[in-house]
């Protein structure tokens, strides 16, 4: 069968990709088209576009690059017209991949959305675009199932692949040596997010490197001299593209608000989620944002396990005395039990495996 996939951002590449896989484990005569990166590249298929020509996150840069957006789309859809996919499947990015599925739905294809978009936080009224052009929404959050219920429309939820990805480093997993516990700090990947976050986390860092070993999690994107331009007289070590080494030999995090909260939780990484964004950005978030809680731990659960410390809350003192609280037996006994109480709701392994299924089935039921 012919498979489109788009995928807008590195995440979107990741999960693409262990999908690929799947689907290619169900179908050996599976053939890919996609929007995506080097992660699916590696798969196999064609790579008509990658994400890196796409990924515009923000208002301003959004307004700035509207051009190169508007082509990209009008790219897309012809490109997906021509290659008459028996399926097309969406991968989050709902700005552009819901333009997308309405082309696609017009013109008679099968749209899936793999990863629903974050619509319960934000835009919520682009239920009405999901409800109306595609067919089968898979979701990676147990409350989504809800979430959608409440709009009246079914999912599919099939765990969070980030099981997936951890399970296969795992598989050879090693630890970073160090004669001293180890303290993660991961800063973010954009370059605005890095030099608003870094330097206070790098100040609350300072104040226990007398106790911990100071591991900075750093992206390929960026020399590390931009990273030590960043963290003033901090004496750190720095691991780059090995995020997951680090979490898993880790004590203790300090943690961008993003994906990487969820993935220290995954490994019992006892942390503190941060943000400090623009002034006006976070004023209309303050707004228009619907949840109660910025990291997907707290809102899995509905309760605030990993403390958020945002905007000027978000201080090198108010740091460190969180992190001191897990400090105590009776500390990192409540966090234990938080994340088990997480990975049970999250469940295990194989959510690529069961989407790759319910895609395939999908497919051979469409009269």
């Amino acid at each position: 069968m012919k498979y489109y996939i788009v995928a807008g951002e590195a995440s979107g590449d990741l999960h693409g990709s262990n999908l690929m896989k799947e689907l290619l484990k169900k179908d050996a005569e599976a053939e890919f088209r996609f929007f995506g990166g080097d992660l699916m590249k590696a798969v196999g298929g064609e790579l008509v576009n990658h994400y890196k020509d796409t990924a515009f996150m923000g208002f301003i840069p959004v307004i700035l690059n509207l051009r190169t957006i508007l082509r990209n789309i009008k790219k897309c859809q012809q490109d997906v017209l021509a290659f008459q996919p028996d399926v097309l499947i969406l991968i989050d990015y709902p700005g552009f991949n819901l333009k997308i599925a309405k082309f696609a739905f017009e013109h008679g294809l099968q749209v899936h959305y793999y990863i629903s978009p974050k619509i319960w936080a934000w835009k919520e009224k682009r239920i009405k675009d999901i409800k109306a052009y595609v067919h089968k929404m898979i979701t990676i959050l147990p409350f989504e199932t809800a979430f959608y219920k409440k709009h009246g429309m079914e999912v599919d939820y099939v765990g969070n692949p980030l099981f997936d990805q951890i399970s296969i480093f795992q598989k050879t997993a090693d630890r970073i040596p160090s004669s001293k516990p180890i303290l993660a700090v991961l800063p973010g990947s954009r370059k605005m997010e890095l030099e608003r976050m870094l330097p206070t986390m790098a100040k609350a860092a300072k104040l226990m490197e007398q106790d911990y070993e100071v591991y900075i999690a750093a992206t390929p994107d960026f020399e590390v001299e931009f990273y030590k331009g960043l963290i003033g007289n901090l004496n750190a070590n720095f691991v780059v593209g090995e995020t997951y080494k680090l979490l898993n030999s880790a004590s203790l995090g300090i943690i961008t608000s993003g994906t990487a909260t969820l993935e220290a939780s995954i490994f019992k990484v006892p942390h503190v989620l941060c943000y400090h964004g623009p002034a006006l950005v976070v004023a209309l978030a303050k707004k228009f944002v619907k949840v109660k809680f910025l990291g997907l731990a707290n809102l899995i659960l509905d309760r605030e396990i990993t403390k958020e410390l945002i905007q000027e809350e978000m201080t090198p003192e108010n740091i460190v005395k969180e992190l001191k609280k897990f400090e105590t037996s009776e500390g990192a006994l409540v966090m234990e039990n938080d994340f088990n109480d997480l990975l049970s709701k999250l469940g295990t392994e194989g959510a690529s495996k069961l989407a790759a299924e319910k895609i395939i089935n999908a497919i051979k039921n469409t009269p």
